[in-house]
């Protein structure tokens, strides 16, 4: 697709948002069904794209890829109309009399730009919430996985461009686009692409939101149910390869309980993808290439605990734990995305709080723990986007805890109802009556008004 190419279905989108079709309920709701019958039509093809395009096993792409986008596709059905009505408020004394209510209005028209990591789901969830807030889309999705967009393309294929769009082609098409004025821009991927959206944003005045990753932290306390929090630590981390924006990146464990958590959190590895990973069906691949050369650097440079198995050329890094890394290595320096855990022994809880603030803002942070007060420490204590407590990663599974970073993390937050209203300009609208006018606001202003005034602002 070419620039002209682009400008026409832009244009077209503009003509599509002022005939006001997009405002009708029923007809987002319609087209919402419509996309949902689709997926689902075409889930098994799906699931074969992931696998060619990265190795990602069936079992993850219906949990974390389409059945997650139909659990958020059925609650937007059953209730966009509901929050698509205007909310009556209180109206304040200084504005009396008067009726006052905010109205959901659709921004306009939405560019999304999605990652390769998780690409359905991470495109088609900001995709179908745009839609449910009465907004035209165009959709850009990530070159890395092409067997996945084919699947995409087909599935918005269905639609008609003035609607939704999918944009392929070369990066200077994205810089293209993001030339254009458009009313609401959604941005998924990293921290210094996030950055270069963020100016050309600027640029335009454009709202937006950014969701980006950072090093998320992850204690283990000594008082934790280790058999728990090994388990879901492993699976927090290695699931999709640690390809995770929320995957724990780093793990701070209570030196008292070191040894026999990691033996059980091995354990758990071994139960998870057998003694070679590799060959069975269960544990994702990087990328590529470029990818799993950079997972094996981390490796190379640090002690390995277990794992450590390597084949960049299969895109292959076997589940590896690490220890040895000071914090002036790469490896905590930068985020790792992938299935390499640095593990870091602490004897003082507040040797975790100072490991933790020499990174940015992280997406998410985990501590394990049967100690509530602990617990409240330490979410008190540190700042992410998220957080969970004896758990990881499942936060973003629940469509009422709205997802989203802080500061070099991302900003902004989606899922569930937040989802609706992160793409609506949530107006706020006042209704004056005309059946009288109390003249204290008008000049000339004297010193009863004074008083008056200061009796309604109180």
């Amino acid at each position: 697709m070419n620039k002209e190419e682009i400008g026409l279905i832009l244009e077209k989108q503009r003509n599509f948002l002022a005939s006001g079709m997009t405002l009708d309920t029923d007809y987002r709701i319609g087209v919402l069904k419509k996309l949902r019958s689709l997926i689902l039509s075409h889930e098994e093809e799906l699931i074969e794209a992931l696998g060619r395009d990265f190795h990602k096993p069936r079992f993850e792409v219906l949990g974390t890829e389409s059945r997650f986008v139909i659990a958020e596709l059925n609650l937007l059905i059953r209730n966009v109309r509901r929050w698509s009505r205007k909310k009556r408020v209180r109206t304040s004394l200084a504005n009396f009399p008067a009726g006052s209510y905010i109205m959901p209005q659709p921004y306009g028209q939405v560019l999304i730009l999605s990652p390769w990591n998780y690409p359905f789901h991470l495109a088609m969830v900001p995709v179908i919430s745009a839609l449910a807030a009465g907004n035209c889309v165009v959709l850009k999705v990530s070159q890395k996985v092409p067997e996945t967009g084919n699947v995409i393309a087909k599935i918005i294929g269905e639609f008609p461009e003035e609607l939704i769009a999918m944009i392929g082609g070369e990066h200077s098409l994205t810089d293209y686009l993001l030339d254009h004025p458009f009313d609401y821009i959604f941005f998924t991927g990293s921290t210094d692409v996030g950055k270069k959206v963020m100016a050309k944003a600027a640029g335009n005045l454009t709202p937006f939101t950014l969701e980006l990753g950072g090093k998320n932290p992850c204690v283990v306390a000594a008082d934790a149910k280790l058999g728990y929090a090994a388990r879901r630590i492993a699976m927090g981390k290695f699931i999709n390869a640690g390809q995770t924006c929320i995957a724990p990146d780093y793990l701070l464990i209570d030196q008292k309980v070191r040894d026999r958590f990691l033996e059980l959190l091995k354990g758990e590895i071994k139960k998870f993808y057998g003694n070679d990973p590799e060959s069975g069906s269960d544990f994702c691949r990087m990328i590529n290439t470029a990818k799993a050369e950079r997972m094996e650097s981390f490796i190379k440079n640090a002690e390995i605990i277990s794992g450590g198995k390597t084949d960049t050329g299969r895109c292959y890094v076997e589940p590896t734990l690490i220890t040895g890394v000071s914090a002036d290595d790469p490896v905590m320096q930068e985020e790792i995305f992938g299935p390499v855990l640095p593990v870091i022994s602490y004897s003082e809880i507040s040797e975790v709080y100072q490991v933790i603030a020499r990174n940015s803002k992280s997406l998410a942070s985990y501590i394990f723990t049967t100690n509530r007060k602990l617990a409240r420490e330490f979410l008190a204590k540190t700042q992410s986007g998220s957080a969970a407590v004896n758990d990881t990663i499942m936060q973003i599974a629940s469509p009422h805890l709205p997802f989203g970073g802080i500061g070099p993390s991302g900003m902004g937050r989606y899922h569930g109802r937040k989802s609706f209203e992160t793409f609506s300009n949530m107006k706020s609208v006042m209704v004056k009556s005309n059946l009288v006018d109390i003249p204290v606001r008008y000049p000339p202003y004297t010193a009863l008004k004074e008083k008056l005034l200061k009796l309604i602002l109180k």
